[in-house]
Parts: structure tokens; C-alpha cells; sequence
């Protein structure tokens, strides 16, 4: 199964269930994970979700490449503003708060969809990074956006532009995260925070949300669903994407 579900005393655990492939964000993952977030938010019974990946080696590590390698740019730009329709936008407007426990890598993607959630609790194993642009693209799933909402423009800009991975500590401190744990302890304490948010009205919860979110514009999401799609013409994306299916290093032009 490519996804798992566990609904214990109204908070649900949502696993993605692809370790050999350090739960890859393909389509069919994308379709299944939103299918179980609309249940969620259609079930009475569900009052918190807890989104998390499968194994200790990853959360996601990022998109599968292989899937849209061979995209134009029309084809780029369906792929990132259907995968903000289904999943990232729909997480992130979910009237149930949703808590991302991240352990292992978060690149691309899969730091895309830790950010879409409204908290994130990480262990401090848990590597992240937008390393997009060392392929030839940018981020697609809202993470030009999402990130510097959640850490400035300055440090958001670093963390893009050098496509570096940051380690769970500089991720805490630059509120990237809000919480990290041993390893061991990750489960629990994600629990934990979604149940110390859900002891709260529900109500409340889902307005606060909605008014949270009311703060930011949905034009710069647009923006980089033409950008993402638009980079999906040049040379740099092919370059960047053979090469990374050839475990090889790109070789730009000008480098």
C-alpha cells in the first residue's frame, strides 16, 4: 500500500508507504494522499492528522524524477499546479490542524509538503532542502512561496539559490521547523503536538486556521506554477535532469 492510515482516539497517522524509493512523490502518491485528506476532513471522527513517511531514511525525498523527465513546458506547468491543486494547497487549507514529523531527508517535495502542513516536528536525523535549481528547474509545489512565509526572504533565498541541505538544528532555529527530538522519540512527540492542538475547540481551530492563511496572497503561487513550467523548455532542465538519472554531475553551460 502507498499509503498508510491509523485513526486512534480522533488523531489520524497518514504514512507514506514508499521506503524503497525514500517515499518518492510520484502521481499515483500525490492522487492517494489527497483522496485520504478529503476523508479526513469529511470524517467527524478525525480531528488532528499526522502526516509522516515510512522507514527512518526519509519523509520524502523529493519528487520522482524519472516521471516528468522528458516534459515540455506546458506539460511542466500542469504537472505543479495539479500537484498544488490535489495535495500541497490542500493540505495547507485543511480546516484540521496537520502535523508533519520529519525524519530522514525532506528535499524538494517532500520539504514542499512538510511546509504545507501547519506544524512540523522533526528528529535530528532530519536533513532538508529545495535543491531544484541543481537540476535545472525551481521549485514547484509552493516552495518559492512557503518558504520565506516561514523563515524570510534572506535566509529562503540562500537556501534556493545554493540548493544546500540544512540539518535539523539550523532548522529550528531559523523556524523552519518547531520542535526536534531524538529519533526515537519522534513518533510521541508528534502525537503530542497534535494532541495538545486538538484538546482545543474545533471550531476555533479550523477559523483560526482560515484566518491565518487569509494573510497570504495565492498570486505568487500562480507565479511559480508559470515559472516551474517555463524552465521545463530550457536546456538547464535537461541537462540537470539526465544527469541526475545518470548520477552524474550536470554540466551547465557557463560553469
Amino acid at each position: 500500500m502507498l499509503l498508510l492510515s491509523d485513526l486512534q482516539d480522533g488523531l489520524l497517522t497518514l504514512t507514506i508507504n514508499r521506503p524503497e524509493a525514500l517515499n518518492a512523490l510520484n502521481s499515483e502518491v500525490i492522487q492517494t494522499l489527497s483522496d485520504a485528506i478529503d476523508a479526513a476532513a469529511a470524517n467527524a471522527d478525525v480531528r488532528a492528522i499526522v502526516l509522516t513517511g515510512a522507514g527512518e531514511k526519509a519523509f520524502v525525498a523529493g519528487a520522482d524524477i524519472k516521471e516528468f523527465a522528458d516534459f515540455n513546458g506546458e506539460q511542466g506547468k500542469e504537472l505543479a499546479a495539479r500537484g498544488q491543486r490535489l495535495l500541497f494547497d490542500k493540505v495547507e487549507q485543511c480546516r484540521k490542524p496537520v502535523v508533519a514529523a520529519v525524519s530522514g531527508f525532506a528535499l524538494g517535495g517532500g520539504l514542499e509538503l512538510a511546509m504545507a502542513a501547519h506544524v512540523r516536528v522533526a528528529s535530528d536525523t532530519a536533513r532538508m532542502g529545495l535543491p531544484e535549481v541543481s537540476l535545472g528547474v525551481i521549485p514547484g509545489y509552493g516552495g518559492t512561496q512557503r518558504l520565506p512565509q516561514l523563515i524570510g526572504k534572506g535566509k529562503a533565498m540562500e537556501l534556493i539559490l545554493t540548493a544546500r541541505m540544512m540539518k535539523a538544528d539550523e532548522a529550528l532555529a531559523c523556524g523552519l521547523v518547531n520542535q526536534v527530538v531524538p529519533l526515537a522519540e519522534l513518533p510521541a512527540a508528534a502525537e503530542a503536538m497534535a494532541r495538545s492542538i486538538m484538546k482545543n475547540a474545533p471550531t476555533a481551530l479550523a477559523t483560526a486556521l482560515d484566518a491565518v492563511l487569509a494573510g497570504y496572497s495565492r498570486e505568487g503561487f500562480a507565479a511559480e506554477i508559470e515559472s516551474f513550467g517555463a524552465q521545463f523548455e530550457t536546456e538547464d532542465f535537461k541537462e540537470g535532469t539526465q544527469a541526475f538519472i545518470a548520477k552524474r554531475k550536470p554540466q551547465f553551460p557557463g560553469r
